[in-house]
This record gives C-alpha cells, sequence and structure tokens, in this order.
C-alpha cells in the first residue's frame, strides 16, 4: 500500500487503495485527501473481483463486453469490470489483490500493479 501511496504523490494525483484477501475480503484500505468518494467502495469492489476470478478486474468488464451480458450476469453483484484491481500471485497460488480507484482505469491498474510488485519483493 505504501508503494502505491507513493507513487500516487510522487504524481501528484488521490485515489484509494484497497488491498484483499485471496476471497476477495478486505485486509487494508487507504483513501487519499482529495480521492472522489465513490472510489472508496470502487476499489475494495475491484480488489474483490480481481481476487474472486484471478484475473484483472478489467477483464471481467471486457468478457461481459464482448459476449453482451452484464458484468454481474458472471456471478456476484459486488464484481466490477473497470480496470484497476490485480491480483497477487505468489508460488500459484492467488494470495489476494491490490486495487487503485479515482483515476484513470489505466493508472490505476499501473498503480495496482506497483502495489503488487512491492508485495512480492516482499515475499522474495
Amino acid at each position: 500500500m505504501d508503494a502505491c501511496r507513493d507513487e500516487l504523490r510522487r504524481r501528484g494525483k488521490a485515489a484509494a487503495i484497497a488491498v484483499s484477501d485471496g476471497h476477495g475480503e478486505l485486509i487494508a484500505l487507504w483513501r487519499m485527501d482529495g480521492c472522489p468518494l465513490p472510489s472508496i467502495v470502487i476499489a475494495q469492489n475491484k480488489a474483490y473481483t480481481a481476487a474472486r476470478v484471478r484475473r484483472p478486474s478489467g477483464d471481467i468488464g471486457r468478457s461481459a463486453q464482448a459476449d453482451g451480458s452484464d458484468v454481474h450476469y458472471h456471478g456476484d453483484a459486488r464484481y466490477v469490470g473497470w480496470d484497476g484491481g490485480a491480483p497477487l500471485f505468489h508460488g500459484g497460488e492467488c494470495l489476494g489483490a491490490v486495487a487503485v480507484s479515482g483515476l484513470s482505469g489505466e493508472e490505476d491498474l499501473e498503480i495496482a500493479r506497483i502495489g503488487i510488485d512491492a508485495i512480492l519483493n516482499l515475499l522474495d
């Protein structure tokens, strides 16, 4: 979470950062000053989605678009299809997810992956 927050500060931006366990349940949440308030719940749901589907949260959105279904058709009302949630894999197991919300989807995902890399560096 610190790596995400530090990168956001370096860029002069504000967002919400959520970390979940492997089941998608919230472990930590950080809302930076100036972050859009809806981003708090969106970050949590991005982390939930990424951990549950074991793929970046945006993948489920693109999958839903491709087959013309609603993203919730994939099994859970908390699923979101926006970029910004990334699963954390280590030793072949999904340990959880990191998600960011408040910027563009591309930037959210980029910052989330910085968080994933920081956690993996601690584990290795």
